[in-house]
């Protein structure tokens, strides 16, 4: 019998903090269209993408 999976034992605020972030970059040498993925605190996702 399979055991139930808790994830009741971290802090409310401690994972939603964090939003992934894609971003669709173009490569210079193929011309081709690449995506880039981070980890950026909720504040600064805008800073992310002006930049």
């Amino acid at each position: 019998m399979a055991k139930k999976t808790v994830a009741g034992y971290r802090e409310k605020s401690e994972g939603r903090s964090y939003s992934k972030v894609i971003k669709m970059v173009k490569s210079l040498k193929t011309g081709a269209y690449t995506f880039k993925e981070e980890m950026v605190p909720n504040e600064a996702v805008s800073d992310y993408f002006k930049k």
